[in-house]
């Protein structure tokens, strides 16, 4: 199997994994700015702050999900790997719910159809510059979600961890993400 083979098999593991382990344990979980839901009680409406991207439908090219990892929590790869898999569920749920301002199936069929549901990792040195990236999405109409962390292995409760955009086209993500390293 080649390296992209791995990588596309790690990453649709991680996601199924991560789906189930949340409807598992449906555990208490800090959604944004330490605002907390126990989702056994029920789901929060605030998960950040849902976008309209449907004037993104008009972008041509490839459509991509970016996650953004914060580099000084010093996480290890599992741990960021599960924080990826949170940002990557937040955002698919957001939008793929009909009952959502985010909504937006032509996205979601690009992303799912015509570019095999791509995703990108980068880094972010520290939490003020990944609270700008997240308000330069907004500003973008970029889909985001911040993951905080629950506070029960490596990081703190209410961390923000892990950046999620998208899914939306490459060219418009790129403008605020085009300086990034890879995770």
């Amino acid at each position: 199997m080649s390296q992209v083979g791995r990588l596309v098999t790690i990453g649709i593991l991680s996601f199924v994994t991560g789906v189930f382990i949340d409807r598992y344990f449906q555990r208490e979980t800090v959604y944004f700015k330490g605002e907390t839901s126990s989702s056994s009680d029920e789901e929060s409406d605030d998960e950040g702050i849902d976008v309209d991207s449907k004037d993104l439908n008009t972008v041509p090219g490839e459509v991509r999900m970016t996650l953004i990892v914060r580099q000084d929590l010093k996480m290890g790869k599992g741990k960021a790997a599960a924080q990826c898999s949170h940002a990557t569920l937040a955002l698919y749920k957001k939008i793929t719910n009909p009952e959502s301002p985010a909504y937006n199936p032509e996205m979601v069929h690009r992303w799912e159809y015509y570019n095999g549901q791509a995703k990108i990792t980068l880094q972010v040195p520290d939490q003020e510059s990944m609270d700008l990236l997240f308000a330069q999405a907004i500003s973008l109409g970029i889909n985001s979600y911040i993951v905080h962390d629950a506070g029960r292995t490596q990081i703190a409760a209410g961390s923000a961890t892990v950046l999620g955009l998208g899914p939306a086209p490459k060219s418009v993500i790129d403008q605020i993400t085009r300086d990034l390293k890879l995770y």
